[in-house]
């Protein structure tokens, strides 16, 4: 599978540049009038064969497309449509943050991961979350979110190497044209990208290389002008140039980075307090990436397969999925089965937060937890009416669970959710049916806040997902070099250890619902799969209550409340105008090769899916 040269932006798209896009006017941000390429369609299914897309963006997916089209494989693909979603999708991923790619390889039908998790720096204190001021916990926000402090080493570009060095056939010059062409070019801005600047106006405002690139002349990008990043460019181009190790991990980006940490770049005027971080060039240079085994659990038939700690995706849908299977969900009606649903979804969250953390620092049963004794044991606490929640984790001792019910379990503290609900997530197949799941990010909508300097791209603050208050019972304590637990739930299901399904969505927690949700759907409730995608949501994570959409409220929370006892409140996350949960990516796999890949309708504008010969 030889690969040719990439071809300029315009080209990949289809497209012509004019004048003023091929000059390059500007030298970042937003030009006046639209002179870029028009944004490919928003397509959200796609039917046929020889390899398939999907994302949230349509350039991304017509990059992914492309790729595939002169015979990148599925690998050569993820990467480079990941690579652009960082120019397109800037404040949800990037080279600033860090994810989870799983690789179902067909050559050998083998499922495999990468643990491309952001690290805490060596000499993070495990106070580092307390305010020295006040003796009390920063508030999550603005302080926390917004801060030097909460930046994790990236993990994305070692993810993009080694993943093309162990499935692709691309170079990783080759995969990053495209999305170095695409910053210089720029791209239309779209309402979403618009409010979601509006949304971090007063974070973006603090720091001058932020409010230089997003907030031009004092606001955002106007709907229909054309963004144009080329330090980014010029970042990208230099990674591809000289490989991650040579050109982020070490050399003066490195030094660059750590300074912005270090020393965040705050205006003069804002108000804003930003704590300072720890994080230094040897952080960076001792960044690795884990290769390491996935999840797997057996459901209705199917292998799931998932991502093991540092994420706790895996172990939680796996989870939910055993207890779920102790019942016949399809012969229920919806509200019935959406009871079980939450329900089981609250009793793995409680499992979560007890057990699950970086297993570098932390002995996680994950062989337990993913049991399906223990899962049957679990499915006990299931009623005819919801358990009081928080409810207690269940007791992994092997002595002590053999699938019996005993007594219910007792109502446990509520604890403290902080991640954030951005991600991005995409989908890709090809025609040799190898398939790619990645989900990245650099967690809170705009990541720290903190764009590097002459660089183009923010930085995460994944450390957030830590716990707060520092406690030695806690699993997700903070302490250096951990990796703080991730819900990020990129899967892949086999039938007969062939491709029947992958998945996965960007939403901090609510990911791992997200997919459980999309699953239950598909499988249990004979949902298609652009039914499935786009059903309305609902969020349990052993809280009081059920986050859920206004449509899932009202198509069914009359049931779930007076029949059920379940207590549901609107979605939202305080921060954003944003109400949906999750936008997720998908392609089933049907016989003879035919290939349905799904992106979200509406959550989010739309996504864009794509096969390479659609069916007439």
């Amino acid at each position: 599978m030889p690969a040719r040269r990439p071809r300029p932006l315009a080209a990949l798209l289809g497209l012509t540049l004019t004048a003023a896009t091929a000059a390059g006017l500007g030298t970042g941000g937003a030009a006046a009038t639209a002179a870029g390429e028009p944004q490919p369609p928003k397509t959200p299914t796609s039917v046929g064969y020889g390899g398939a897309v999907s994302s949230v963006d349509p350039y991304a997916s017509k990059v992914g497309l492309d790729v595939l089209e002169r015979g990148g494989n599925a690998a050569d693909a993820a990467v480079a449509m990941a690579s652009a979603l960082g120019v397109t999708e800037p404040y949800s991923a990037g080279i600033g943050g860090g994810g989870y790619f799983v690789y179902y390889d067909a050559q050998h039908r083998k499922v495999s991961t990468l643990d491309g998790r952001e690290t805490a720096p060596a000499a993070m204190p495990n106070d580092a979350f307390i305010d020295p001021a006040t003796g009390q916990p920063y508030r999550f926000t603005p302080e926390l979110v917004t801060s030097g402090v909460s930046v994790g080493v990236p993990g994305t570009p070692a993810t993009w190497e080694g993943a093309l060095d162990r499935w692709g056939t691309w170079s990783l010059k080759e995969a990053l044209q495209p999305s170095i062409d695409l910053a210089r070019t720029g791209f239309v801005v779209d309402d979403t990208f618009r409010q979601q600047t509006l949304d971090n106006k007063t974070r973006f405002d603090a720091f001058t290389s932020t409010r230089q690139l997003y907030l031009p002349g004092g606001d955002a990008p106007q709907v229909g002008s054309t963004f144009r990043n080329p330090d980014l460019a010029d970042t990208l181009a230099e990674i591809a140039k000289k490989g991650t190790k040579a050109a982020f991990y070490r050399g003066p980006l490195a030094r660059e980075i750590s300074r912005a940490v270090q020393d965040p770049p705050t205006t003069d005027e804002t108000t804003l307090p930003v704590p300072p971080g720890f994080m230094t060039r040897d952080d960076l240079k001792r960044y690795r990436l884990l290769d390491q085994a996935p999840t797997r659990v057996g459901y209705r038939g199917y292998d799931v397969y998932g991502m093991a700690p540092s994420s706790s995706g895996g172990s939680t849908v796996g989870e939910a999925l055993n207890i779920l299977e102790n019942y016949d969900l399809s012969a229920m009606d919806d509200a019935a089965a959406l009871h079980h649903y939450l329900e089981a979804s609250a009793l793995a969250f409680a499992d979560r937060g007890k057990y699950v953390g970086d297993p570098a620092f932390v002995d996680v049963p994950l062989a337990d937890l993913l049991d399906d004794t223990f899962a049957k044991e679990r499915a006990c606490e299931i009623g005819d009416t919801a358990m009081a929640k928080p409810t207690a984790a269940g007791d992994v001792d092997v002595d002590d669970y053999d699938g019996a019910c005993d007594d219910p379990a007792p109502s446990a503290k509520e604890a403290t959710d902080t991640e954030n609900i951005s991600t991005t997530n995409l989908t890709v197949t090809d025609k040799w049916g190898n398939v790619a799941e990645y989900t990245l990010t650099i967690e809170q909508t705009g990541g720290s806040g903190i764009v590097v300097p002459g660089r183009g791209f923010l930085l995460n603050n994944e450390l957030t997902d830590f716990s707060t208050v520092y406690d030695e019972d806690d699993p997700n304590r903070i302490q250096p070099g951990k990796r703080p637990r991730s819900s990020m739930s990129p899967t892949i299901v086999l039938e007969d250890g062939k491709p029947f399904l992958a998945l996965g969505s960007p939403g901090g927690s609510t990911i791992i619902t997200t997919v459980l949700q999309m699953l239950f759907n598909h499988l249990d409730r004979g949902m298609t799969l652009p039914e499935a995608i786009a059903a309305p949501r609902a969020s349990q994570r052993n809280t009081a209550t059920v986050t859920a959409e206004p449509a899932f409220i009202t198509a069914y929370g009359d049931a779930l409340e007076n029949t059920y006892g379940h207590d549901l409140v609107p979605s939202g996350d305080g921060l954003t105008s944003a109400s949906d949960i999750g936008a997720a990516t998908a392609i089933g796999f049907g016989p003879n090769g035919l290939l349905t890949s799904v992106a979200e309708p509406k959550r989010r504008g739309g996504g864009a899916a794509y096969v390479v010969t659609p069916t007439p």
